[in-house]
C-alpha cells in the first residue's frame, strides 16, 4: 500500500465531494462530507484487497468461508482509518477543511446487520482474518431494516424499523453479475431416471460486497452480502387485468427474504420466512463457493483440498443438505461421494446451550419449503444410522415429527467446536454425548474480539497510555500488553491509567446528560450490563440487587455510600414477554430512583434506547465494573465480557462461559466471583422448592419482592409485575433467587474496593494487562490450524 500525504488525502476528498457527491465545498453537508471522505478512505482499501484477491488467486491457496446470520460490523469509516493508520491525518486534513472528523464519524449509521454478539463476533472474526492474512469471504443478508430500532414509551420496548439503508452505503460494491437463483416449493420428478427439484416460488440472491481490511492495510478479504431480487420483475399482464396486488407478488416475496433479521417466528408464516432465510444466505453462498471452484479448473472431488466452510450457529445447517444436492444434481456426484465431500469441508461452531436456539422444524414445514432437502436429510439420517449401528433409538436428525439442525450440524461437520473451554465440555457432556461417543469430533475455540477496534479505536486515552508505556506493536500481538505489568506497581502509572479512565467517564457523562436526561457523576463507580435481554443473563438479578441498594440507602441515607451509576443496555425479542417486562421494571425503577432526593448521586439508574455497536464503543471504555451474571451453564462464551477487561474494566461474575478463562487470566485477586456452578444449577434445579426456600432464607430478597409486588415502582398500576414477582418465587429455572444473596456479597466487596483507589486502579490495570489471550487474532489462528487446515497467505 502506497502513502499518501496530506495534500493528497484532501484532493482526494474533494474530488469526491464534487465528482461523486456533485456538490462543491460551500454547499457540502455534513452527510456529503462524510461520504467524500468514506470514498476517498475506500480507495486505499481497494489496492490491498485486489492484491489478496489475485495473490490467493496464483498461489490457489486455500480459503475459508464464513455463513452466518448475522455481521454486526458497526460504523466503518474510523475502523477503517485506524487500521490504515490514517486516523490523525484525516482528523487534520478534515480540521483543514473546516469539519470536526468526530462528528463525521458519528453521522455513519450504524449497519443493522445483527442483534448481539453472535454478528459482533462474525465481525470481529472478518477483521482478525485480515489482520492474520487468512484468505476468506464472510457471506450473510443484507437486511434492510435489520433487527429493529429499539425506543422507550413510559418505559416499555417500543420496535420501529431501523433506517440504516435509507442513505447510500459507501463501502460495498454492488455485483449483479454474481447473482444466483434460489428456489423455494414445488415438487420433484423424474427425468432420466433421476431425481430433479422443480420450485414453486424462486427469487435472485444478488451480491454486495464490503472490503474489510486488516491491520496495516497488508492484507484485505471480502464480506459479501445477499439482497434477494424477483426473478420476473413485474407482471403486466396481471396488472392490465387490474390485479396489482398479484403483479407484484414476486417483488413481495424477495423484499420480504431479506428485510428483517429475525422474523418473529410465533406464526407459521414467521417460521416459513425464517427457514426461506436461511436457505437464502446457504444456497447463495455455496453457489458462490463452487462457481469460483469451478473457476480455478479443479476436480470437484478436490473441493476440501480448497474450501473450508464454516457454519456460525445452527442457522446455516441446511448447508449440509444443499450442498450435497449440489454435488449431486448439478455435478452427478454419487451421495456417499458427495457426502464425504461435504463433511470434509463442513465445520460447525456451536454458540448455545439453549434448545429452543438449535432449531427444529417441523417435518412439514421444511418438507413444503424444502421438498428436496428433506429427501436428502432423510437419506442422511439413514446413512448415519447405518453407519452407527449401535446409535440410539432416541439419537437422529428427523424425530417426532421434526428436523433437528443442531444433530443435522454435528453429523454433517467435520470438527464442531464450543466458544468457550466450559461451553465446549458442555457440549460434549451434554448437548450431543451421543453423537460425541459415536465419532469424536468436538473441540475448543475460546471466542476473541478484534483490539483494532475494542481498544485502539474506542478508547485512544488508554491506547495511548499503553503505546507510550510499553511502545507499539500490541495492537497485533496482543500478549506483548503483559509488559505493563511491572509499571503497575508504579504510582505514576496508575495516576495515568486513573486519568485515562476518567476521561471516558466525562465523556460518558455528558453524553448521558444530553441523550438520556440524567446527570451522573464521573466520581461514582460505573456498574454496566449490556446484552441481548435474556431470562439466563439475569438483568432481573441486577435490577433486584440495584431495588436492594435503593432501599438500604433509603433506610440509612446518611451512610457513607459508594455512589454507584447503574447502567444498562440491551433489546428484548419482539415476542420474549418476560424479557420486556423486565426492561419496563428497569426503566420503572430508574424513574423511581433517579428522582428521589434522598439518593441524590448515591445511585442513578440508565438505560439508553437501541444498544449497538456504536454505544458499545461508548459504553465499555466507560466502564468500571463489568456485570457477567449468567446462571452458570447457559453461557457459551461472550464476548463482551472480554471487551470489558481489555478496557481496565474488573468482572462481577458467574463461573460461566469465557469467564472461567477470565478468572484463570487476571487471577482471583482482580474478578469478583459469586453464585452456584454449572453442577451445582442442575443439582439445585431438582428441588421444587429451590427458590421459595432462597427467599425465605433472605430477608433483603423479600423486601425487594414486596416492595415490586406492593406497587412501589408502579403506582399507577400496583399489580403491573405480580407475575414477575410470582415467577421468581415458583419458576425461578435461572436460580435469581438462590444467587441473589451471594450476588449481593460480591457487590459489597466491589464497594470495598471501589473505596480503596490504589487497590482498584491496580485491579482494573491487572485486567487490562492480562486481555492478551482474548484476541480474535487468537481465536482465528485456532481455527486456521484445527479447524480450517489453511496456513497464512502473508
Amino acid at each position: 500500500m502506497t502513502e499518501i500525504t496530506a495534500p493528497q488525502l484532501k484532493a482526494d476528498i474533494l474530488r469526491h465531494l464534487t465528482f461523486t457527491l456533485g456538490k462543491d465545498a460551500p454547499h457540502a453537508s455534513l452527510y456529503d462530507w462524510r461520504m467524500a471522505l468514506s470514498f476517498a478512505i475506500r480507495d486505499r482499501i481497494v489496492e490491498p484487497w485486489f492484491a489478496s484477491t489475485r495473490r490467493t488467486w496464483e498461489t490457489g491457496h486455500k480459503r475459508a468461508y464464513y455463513l452466518s446470520m448475522e455481521f454486526l460490523i458497526g460504523r466503518l469509516l474510523e475502523d477503517a482509518t485506524i487500521n490504515l493508520g490514517l486516523r490523525d491525518l484525516c482528523e487534520s486534513v478534515m480540521a483543514d477543511l473546516g469539519q470536526d472528523f468526530r462528528t463525521i464519524v458519528e453521522d455513519e449509521p450504524d449497519a443493522a446487520l445483527g442483534n448481539g454478539g453472535l454478528g459482533r463476533l462474525a465481525a470481529c472474526f472478518m477483521e482478525s482474518m485480515a489482520t492474520v492474512g487468512c484468505p476468506a469471504y464472510g457471506y450473510g443478508i443484507r437486511y434492510e431494516h435489520g433487527l429493529f430500532r429499539q425506543r422507550f414509551e413510559s418505559g416499555r420496548q417500543v420496535e420501529t424499523p431501523e433506517d440504516w439503508l435509507t442513505q447510500r452505503h459507501p463501502w460495498e460494491f454492488e455485483r449483479p453479475e454474481a447473482a444466483y437463483t434460489i428456489g423455494f416449493k414445488g415438487e420433484i420428478v423424474t427425468r432420466d431416471g433421476r431425481e430433479v427439484w422443480v420450485p414453486g416460488e424462486t427469487v435472485l440472491a444478488e451480491a454486495h460486497d464490503t472490503p474489510v481490511i486488516g491491520w496495516q492495510g497488508k492484507w484485505a478479504n471480502t464480506l459479501r452480502l445477499w439482497g434477494a431480487k424477483p426473478t420476473t420483475l413485474f407482471d403486466l399482464d396481471r396488472f392490465n387485468r387490474g390485479d396489482y396486488a398479484a403483479a407484484a407478488e414476486p417483488e413481495t416475496l424477495a423484499r420480504t427474504l431479506s428485510r428483517v433479521l429475525y422474523p418473529d417466528d410465533t406464526t407459521y408464516q414467521g417460521k416459513e420466512l425464517r427457514l426461506k432465510q436461511e436457505f437464502f444466505l446457504t444456497s447463495a453462498a455455496l453457489q458462490d463457493i463452487l462457481r469460483r471452484f469451478k473457476t480455478g479448473g479443479y476436480a470437484i472431488e478436490d473441493l476440501p483440498k480448497h474450501v473450508a466452510i464454516q457454519m456460525n450457529d445452527t442457522h446455516p445447517a441446511i448447508a449440509g443438505p444443499e450442498l450435497i444436492r449440489l454435488l449431486m444434481d448439478e455435478h452427478g456426484m454419487a451421495f456417499e461421494a458427495a457426502m464425504d465431500t461435504a463433511r470434509a469441508c463442513l465445520g460447525y461452531t456451536n454458540h448455545t446451550l439453549l434448545p429452543e436456539a438449535l432449531e427444529r422444524w417441523a417435518t412439514y414445514t421444511f418438507g413444503s419449503v424444502l421438498p428436496r432437502h428433506m429427501q436428502i436429510v432423510e437419506r442422511i439420517d439413514s446413512w448415519h444410522q447405518k453407519t452407527y449401528p449401535t446409535r440410539p433409538h432416541w439419537v437422529g436428525i428427523v424425530k417426532h415429527h421434526e428436523v433437528r439442525m443442531g444433530e443435522l450440524a454435528v453429523i454433517m461437520a467435520h470438527k464442531v467446536n464450543g466458544v468457550s473451554a466450559l461451553h465446549s465440555d458442555l457440549v460434549k457432556k451434554n448437548l450431543f454425548p451421543e453423537l460425541e461417543s459415536l465419532h469424536p469430533r468436538i473441540i475448543n475455540q475460546t471466542n476473541g474480539v478484534t483490539p483494532r477496534r475494542w481498544l485502539k479505536m474506542c478508547n485512544r486515552p488508554l491506547s495511548d497510555l499503553i503505546t507510550r508505556t510499553i511502545g507499539e506493536g500490541w495492537e497485533a500481538d496482543l500478549d506483548k500488553l503483559r509488559a505493563l505489568e511491572p509499571h503497575v506497581k508504579k504510582k505514576t502509572f496508575l495516576k495515568a491509567f486513573d486519568a485515562a479512565k476518567r476521561e471516558n467517564k466525562v465523556a460518558l457523562a455528558g453524553w448521558i446528560a444530553q441523550n438520556c436526561g440524567v446527570t451522573v457523576s464521573p466520581d461514582a463507580l460505573f456498574d454496566v450490563q449490556v446484552k441481548r435481554i435474556h431470562e439466563y443473563k439475569r438483568q432481573l438479578l441486577n435490577i433486584l440487587e440495584t431495588i436492594a441498594r435503593y432501599h438500604d440507602i433509603k433506610a440509612n441515607p446518611t451512610a457513607n455510600w459508594v455512589p454507584r451509576v447503574k447502567i444498562f443496555g440491551g433489546k428484548a425479542a419482539p415476542g420474549y414477554v418476560v424479557a420486556k417486562e423486565i426492561i419496563h421494571l428497569i426503566n420503572d425503577v430508574a424513574a423511581v430512583v433517579n428522582n428521589d432526593p434522598d439518593v441524590g448521586d448515591k445511585l442513578k439508574i440508565v438505560y439508553p434506547a437501541n444498544y449497538n455497536v456504536s454505544l458499545a464503543e461508548r459504553l465499555i471504555p466507560a466502564a468500571d465494573l463489568s456485570e457477567q451474571i449468567s446462571t452458570a451453564g447457559k453461557e457459551a462464551s461472550g464476548t463482551g465480557n472480554m471487551k470489558f477487561m481489555m478496557n481496565g474494566a474488573p468482572t462481577i461474575g458467574t463461573l460461566d462461559g469465557a469467564n472461567v478463562e477470565i478468572l484463570q487470566e487476571v487471577g482471583a485477586e482482580n474478578f469478583f466471583l459469586f453464585g452456584l456452578e454449572a453442577e451445582e444449577v442442575m443439582e439445585r434445579r431438582k428441588n421444587p422448592d429451590h427458590a421459595r426456600e432462597a427467599i425465605t432464607a433472605s430477608k433483603s430478597l423479600q423486601d425487594v419482592l414486596q416492595m415490586i409486588a406492593e406497587g412501589r415502582f408502579s403506582p399507577e398500576e400496583p399489580g403491573r409485575y405480580h407475575q414477575l414477582v410470582h415467577r421468581v418465587w415458583h419458576h425461578d429455572y435461572f436460580l435469581v433467587a438462590a444467587d441473589f444473596d451471594a450476588y449481593r456479597a460480591a457487590q459489597a466487596e466491589v464497594d470495598a474496593a471501589y473505596a480503596d483507589r490504589d487497590r482498584w486502579l491496580t485491579m482494573a490495570a491487572l485486567n487490562t494487562a492480562r486481555s492478551g489471550f482474548f484476541s480474535s487474532d487468537r481465536t482465528i489462528r485456532g481455527y486456521m490450524a484445527d479447524i480450517w487446515g489453511l496456513d497464512s497467505a502473508l
